[in-house]
């Protein structure tokens, strides 16, 4: 099966130049060697860079000793005429070994199901580029959601527990409440139970690990000309001995209304659309608007809920106990001893520092996990600006209306956080660097935040997302940042076809904007050892790193099944958006999973992971 995966010592080798000998430098059992001179001054010495203890073979970039083996063994494709849209996020259901994914690329929502209790292996034939495009899995039952529940299904979860399903159901309509449609999935086909309203946008849905409370994610977008702009917040549904509650508590943040000033010195970011009228609306954002949650995850003892305000970057920590809230801003990383890819036309691989230039981590996917008793919160760290655009009739109506531009696809402008570097005009500290295409000014970064004296000149500059993944502790503190690993990886593993997008191949594509855009994220525990997997949502491949202690975390593997061969149609997985990790003792191979919602290619993959 397809295996492609890249050593964290020998990697790391390539990547630093550092010598990774014993005390003198000897060399032990000899691996297979890779091209001559690639890692030292004569590629087989252990003082110049391979040890041959580690059995490192250069040509392929794998290990004998490597401490996980990654394997595609499962691959759907759902609706495959027109793919895209048809598998984001999903769920597995241990107790019937079945693989639950949303699919909204047709004309109404539905869920497909799918057995995951055999693999025919042999179906799955890798291409001469390596990358298996076959299928092993087909959908057995389809759930259509809109028979019971109007709207457009955003996320999906299982309770083991109960034996139930919960699907978030956005409404149609800008700011009307959206619902979480739960059905019984103990028998062979789902039965629905009921719906329960929430806010507005639903955008994730999770069950605590007892099974006694569901917890949604209610981004609250506004419409295009902010006629229409609801509250951000976060549902609690009740469920007593299996019982599902009729109404949810809704916890809101309108309670940080008046302390907008306060949360922005804690590095928590606001769009600034206020005090302007666009399309005969006046915009008066307030901070509970403002603020929209992305995702959540419950801590191990069912505690504490931990959710992203992605585009705020911002954590909310919910205490489950008495449902109190508490704002905390993650702050921004600072690339200056950082190696960072600003621009997608400097000719490829292009790696600089920048002094001034700072990170917003925004992250997308988050999950926690416990360390000596403690919770510890990981994020992948994408990114995300605002952009929003109202229907109207012509370029000079939408500039009457208070529009910023006029676009004949997406409409008339309304509002944008976001700009490119060599469209601001930079303060004397930036005076070292060209702010130009070949060098910074091609990155895009936000316009609320960098000019500190409010002169129009820019002294930092903040962009979105931070390549990476972090783990924080529960005071909010970084624990530990992945820095420019996945860049530089993926760099090394990818050439010309580093930062390409999920769509096209032309390489170099995304170092303008957020580069290989660190999406999905799961967790898992193999063995004794806890692993992070995170999903990069333009290159399509999952990073592996052992996190079992977060005061050390280590890089494992990196995987990917798709083809990156210049201006050829793209084949394999595309886009992680979801991801679900199946410990060993769930899956039918006896060995831990983990499955892929790929949302590009609208194809699941299940990849089997096992320790050496």
């Amino acid at each position: 099966m397809l295996k492609r995966s890249i050593i964290a010592l020998s990697l790391l080798t390539i990547l630093s130049g550092c010598s990774l000998d014993g005390d003198d430098g000897k060399d032990g059992l000899q691996g297979e060697q890779g091209p001559a001179g690639q890692n030292g001054t004569n590629g087989t010495d252990g003082v110049n860079g391979i040890d041959g203890t580690n059995g490192t073979d250069g040509a392929n970039g794998t290990d004998a000793n490597a401490a996980l083996t990654i394997n595609l063994i499962g691959r759907a494709v759902l609706n495959a005429e027109s793919p895209e849209g048809a598998a984001e996020i999903v769920a597995y259901q241990a107790s019937k070994q079945r693989i639950f994914a949303i699919n909204s690329s047709g004309d109404s929502a539905v869920v497909n199901i799918m057995k995951a209790d055999s693999f025919d292996r042999a179906a799955l034939v890798k291409n001469n580029e390596g990358v298996i495009n076959g299928t092993n899995l087909s959908s057995e039952i389809t759930l259509a959601l809109n028979e019971h529940s109007v709207g457009d299904a955003n996320s999906i979860a299982i309770d083991a527990n109960n034996e139930l399903l919960a699907v978030a159901m956005a409404a149609s309509n800008t700011g009307d409440a959206g619902l979480i449609a739960f059905y019984d999935i103990s028998g062979d086909e789902p039965q629905f139970i009921k719906n329960v309203t929430v806010g507005a946008l639903p955008d994730m849905v999770t069950f605590s690990h007892d099974g006694n409370k569901v917890l949604v994610a209610n981004e609250g977008e506004p419409n295009g000309d902010f006629s229409i702009d609801p509250e951000g917040s976060i549902s609690i549904i009740n469920i007593n001995d299996g019982v599902i509650a009729d109404t949810a508590i809704s916890i809101t943040f309108s309670a940080y209304n008046d302390k907008q000033a306060e949360l922005e010195e804690l590095g928590i970011v606001f769009a600034n659309p206020r005090g302007r009228t666009i399309n005969g609306n006046l915009i008066n954002t307030t901070v509970a608007m403002d603020l929209e949650p992305e995702y959540i995850s419950i801590s191990k003892d069912n505690k504490f809920a931990y959710v992203s305000l992605q585009e705020n970057n911002a954590l909310a920590i919910v205490n489950l106990e008495d449902n109190s809230i508490e704002l905390k801003g993650l702050g921004f990383k600072d690339w200056s001893n950082l190696l960072f890819d600003a621009s997608d036309k400097d000719g490829g691989v292009n790696f600089k520092s920048y002094p001034g230039l700072y990170g917003m981590y925004q992250p997308d996917t988050i999950s926690s996990f416990t360390w000596k008793g403690a919770n510890f919160i990981v994020t992948a760290n994408e990114g995300d600006a605002r952009e929003y655009f109202f229907d109207t009739t012509d370029e000079a109506d939408c500039l009457a209306k208070g529009g910023l531009d006029y676009d004949e696809d997406d409409g008339c402008l309304s509002y944008i956080d976001e700009t490119r570097t060599k469209d601001l005009t930079l303060a004397s500290n930036f005076d070292y660097l060209n702010n130009d295409n070949s060098d910074i000014g091609r990155l895009k970064v936000t316009t609320v935040k960098g000019d500190e004296d409010n002169n129009g000149e820019y002294e930092s500059l903040y962009a979105y997302g931070a390549r990476s993944f972090t783990i924080w502790d529960s005071n909010g503190m970084v624990v530990f940042d992945s820095g420019d690993q996945i860049s530089r990886i993926t760099a090394s593993v990818h050439g010309a076809a580093f930062n390409n997008n999920e769509d096209e191949n032309d390489g170099d594509s995304r170092s303008d904007d957020k580069g290989a855009e660190p999406e999905a994220l799961a967790l898992g525990t193999i063995g004794e050892r806890t692993f992070a997997f995170i999903g990069l949502e333009r290159m399509g491949g999952i990073m592996v790193f052992d996190i079992t202690n977060p005061y050390n975390v280590t890089f494992q593997d990196y995987f990917f099944n798709r083809g990156l061969e210049a201006d050829a149609d793209i084949t394999g997985d595309l886009a992680p958006e979801g991801m679900a990790f199946i410990p060993a003792e769930q899956s039918a191979t006896n060995e831990a999973l983990l499955v892929v919602g790929n949302e590009i290619s609208g194809s699941i993959a299940v990849w089997e992971i096992s320790t050496n």
